[in-house]
């Protein structure tokens, strides 16, 4: 069973009818945007997607999911893994996937205070998500449909990083003393 299924199937038997893309999206989304790593607040903004408290065995769940972004992250990786379908899924399962991930991302990133504009490149990156969420549906199951789906999880995996390198990590770096 793969890691999608396996927590899909944990928030059914909890009686949670949230995909675990549009979870991890959230997840991914708040930490790119600068709302760290403290399990307390990310356990917050789950329960609020998920419309009531987590039981334990989905609460162990959601901080692993946590440590493994948080590793992925501010780790250096040079990508992020999707908590996504399988290949094999049909493909209209895995874009829908994929557009609840955008939505997820886009809502996590939305929860934390912006203080100063962002960059061009960062604007691009939330619009493109915005109609990568939008799009879901014009996928067909083709070998044009699988290659466009697997160019635009390629492209989600490496976006978030520039939004968490322009938004999250200033933030750690600045811990030095400002001179008033």
């Amino acid at each position: 069973m793969s890691p999608y299924a396996a927590f899909a199937a944990l928030l059914a038997s909890s009686g949670h009818s949230v995909s675990p893309a549009e979870l991890h999206g959230l997840l991914v989304g708040r930490s790119c945007a600068g709302l760290g790593f403290d399990a307390d607040g990310w356990l917050e903004d789950a329960r609020d997607l998920l419309g009531s408290e987590p039981q334990d065995n989905v609460r162990q769940a959601l901080l692993g999911l946590q440590e493994m972004v948080k590793g992925e992250l501010a780790g250096g990786e040079f990508a992020v893994l999707l908590l996504l379908p399988n290949d094999d899924a049909p493909l209209a399962e895995r874009a829908d996937a994929l557009g609840q991930w955008c939505q997820g991302f886009l809502s996590g990133f939305g929860l934390a205070p912006r203080e100063q504009a962002l960059s061009a490149e960062a604007m691009e990156v939330l619009q493109d998500l915005a109609a990568i969420a939008q799009v879901q549906s014009a996928l067909d199951e083709s070998e044009d449909g699988e290659s466009d789906y697997m160019e635009v999880m390629e492209y989600l995996r490496v976006a978030p990083l520039l939004l968490f390198a322009e938004c999250a990590k200033p933030a750690a770096a600045d811990a030095k003393p400002a001179l008033h």
